[in-house]
């Protein structure tokens, strides 16, 4: 059971930024020359930053702080040094309800919107029923099976940051604030694809762990806005300290983890995203419980404990992400159920082909019609996705899209029938075993490593994702690679 006061935690993703850290942010905002006349922190808390900026910034003529919970203002109220500062003006108010518009259209001057936004997504939220939510839950306008398959899931902190970004158009201003990693990374796209106007975008690296004991890569975000500058990349700094940074962003239209690696190998970037070798993800069932299967002692056991007697013939080798990644390969004790050929084909001739199957489908029923995603509704009962005639091949290349490593595998077909992948794996399907060495051969060359790392966000929750597999144009680095190796045979 979760306390009240834990929920309004999680609700509002609630990290107090430590004294010691906001007064590090603001002595760093300094050393890049900021001077604001009006500092905003838009969910102030119980007023760190607020106490950082009015000590650091002497010639600040306006500091204004809102936050929605009362006892963190009573907190704030408290503090001598922000209240005998004739310049604070502290206000009671919901971010998603302020007038913030009108706010900042009235100041001619520099701004400087400062502090640390929730650190929750909306689906958190929708969790523990929290109601802390902005208007448009889809604001990045995902539509199909994107938005019902969870992209539309956003950070709190992505929202406001939208919002602030755009409300600083044309404006002397600067934004400093703490935010993920991968959130500063998706603000950048944001005003990439929108063509928004950004003279400079910076990100500092800061400790997670030990300033607000949370396991997520973070950073303090510095941007820097004019009336006509359309910067599109990033420095990272790997700390506030840090002088040399590593520059990501936009190569022709392309946002990539280091620029100029993958400038000197944009020429192996698959631009028509057509090919016969399509990496594609493995099975998606949502209900390990039924639909897969131990073998302890020659017997089938489920998720729920439970002996299984059914036939063989929907019944295949399985292989998670973590045996991948593991090089578990070469055998498995792992089984699932494939009830279908291809995505929408009925299930209905399972109850000729394998009465048991169909009888032990039916017995868990319930599991399957109350699985929460809307992707099964309107199809076959028992459907699955991620299934087509690639599923079916003897020869397959995977990869774990969890694990932060460029680490391929070659697998063969497992008690002799094709191994079956899980969700969090990619891969490519051969009907024969040489093209598949040889395709596995070229992918573990040094110049596809050199590739994929310059476009790959390792702090990333999922950071090896179909699209970036699938822009390396494979008969390029074929090319290429025969040159590099010719090459080398002359010296």
């Amino acid at each position: 059971m979760i306390s009240s006061t834990h929920q309004k935690k999680l609700e509002y993703g609630d990290f107090q930024t430590p004294l010691e850290l906001a007064v590090k942010v603001c002595e760093k905002l300094i050393e890049l020359g900021v001077n604001p006349d009006v500092i905003i922190e838009p969910t102030c808390g119980v007023g760190n930053f607020i106490e950082a900026a009015a000590k650091l910034f002497k010639s600040a003529k306006k500091i204004i702080g809102v936050e929605i919970n009362q006892t963190y203002l009573n907190e704030l109220s408290k503090r001598d040094k922000i209240a005998r500062d004739i310049r604070i003006d502290v206000k009671h108010a919901d971010f998603y309800q302020f007038d913030w518009s009108s706010l900042i259209s009235k100041i001619n001057s520099n701004i400087l919107v400062l502090g640390n936004f929730p650190w929750v997504t909306n689906s958190q939220q929708g969790y523990i029923g929290g109601v802390n939510l902005p208007n448009k839950n889809n604001f990045l306008l995902h539509s199909g099976l994107d938005a019902i398959t969870g992209k539309s899931n956003f950070d709190i902190s992505e929202w406001m940051l939208i919002q602030l970004v755009q409300l600083l158009q044309n404006q002397n201003a600067c934004i400093a604030m703490l935010c993920k990693t991968a959130v500063a990374r998706k603000i950048l796209s944001y005003l990439h694809s929108n063509n928004l106007n950004i003279s400079n975008y910076t990100t500092y690296k800061i400790d997670a762990k030990k300033y607000f004991n949370a396991n997520v890569e973070a950073c303090l975000l510095f941007c820097k806005f004019d009336s006509i500058s359309k910067q599109y990349y990033c420095d990272v700094f790997e700390s506030l300290r840090s002088s040399s940074p590593q520059r990501i962003g936009y190569y022709n239209n392309i946002l990539v983890q280091d620029i100029d690696s993958f400038a000197k190998l944009h020429s192996l970037y698959n631009t028509s995203k057509k090919s016969q070798l399509q990496w594609r993800s493995g099975i998606k069932h949502d209900c390990s419980n039924v639909m897969e299967f131990k073998k302890i002692n020659n017997q089938l056991v489920n998720g729920l404990g439970e002996i299984v007697d059914i036939e063989d013939t929907y019944l295949f080798p399985l292989m998670k992400g973590s045996d991948v990644a593991q090089n578990r390969i070469h055998t498995t004790e792992r089984f699932v159920l494939v009830t279908q050929s291809f995505v929408g084909e009925s299930t209905e001739s399972i109850q000729d082909i394998a009465t048991k199957t169909w009888k032990y489908l039916e017995l868990h029923a319930n599991y399957l019609h109350n699985r929460k995603s809307k992707i099964y509704q309107g199809n076959p009962r028992f459907s699955i996705f991620g299934v087509g005639a690639y599923t079916f091949t003897s020869w397959k290349i995977a990869i774990c899209g969890l694990y932060k490593k460029l680490d391929f595998k070659l697998v063969g077909k497992l008690c002799n029938k094709p191994a079956i992948f899980d969700d969090t794996v990619y891969f490519l399907s051969f009907d024969d075993e040489e093209t598949a060495n040889q395709t596995f051969k070229l992918l573990n060359s040094p110049t596809s490593k050199a590739f994929y790392s310059s476009l790959i966000f390792w702090d990333d929750k999922r950071p090896i994702k179909s699209s970036i597999l699938n822009s390396l144009n494979l008969t390029a680095l074929a090319n290429t690679v025969k040159n590099i190796t010719a090459h080398n045979q002359i010296l």
